[in-house]
């Protein structure tokens, strides 16, 4: 199991295959990678991701560990960016391997419905107009509840 927290880029193709490699006894790999997506009016000019360190390596650890119980993976990784980041960067990144691809799929969403609606980052955009934190939404919320 990795887990990341850390401000500068990460190279998903090398994250990817290195997770992939060795698991020769898995029968599914699944990754998922969250991006920076830009304003609807097209004027962000960059996200700020924040967080506490010591809480956050701690809480995505425990969410993590909750998906290796509840179902049969091999093995987890999570990285997650904080700092300045731009339209079209990668914040995140979740991959759980599984004998199955429904444990694999399922442990994956899990994983990134609690990265969207629980973990411990505060984000704010920054457009010409200012700054706005940004809301925690119903339907990430809905999205988390079915698990």
């Amino acid at each position: 199991m990795k887990i990341a927290v850390q401000s500068e880029p990460f190279d998903l193709g090398a994250e990817a295959s290195a997770f992939a490699s060795g698991h020769r006894d898995m029968g599914a790999i699944v990754t998922f990678t969250g991006v920076v997506r830009d304003l609807a009016r097209g004027d962000l000019d960059r996200m700020v991701i924040e967080h506490y360190p010591g809480m956050t390596l701690k809480a995505l650890e425990k969410i993590a560990n909750e998906a290796r119980d509840r179902w049969s993976l091999g093995d987890v990784l999570v990285i997650h960016r904080y700092g300045d980041l731009a339209p079209g960067e990668m914040i995140m990144m979740v991959a759980t391997a599984s004998p199955h691809r429904k444990d694999a799929f399922e442990a994956a969403e899990f994983l990134m419905d609690y990265l969207k609606s629980r973990a411990p980052f505060w984000k704010k955009e920054i457009t010409s107009d200012g700054a706005d934190w940004v809301a925690a939404k119903d339907e990430d919320e809905d999205a988390l509840n079915r698990w």
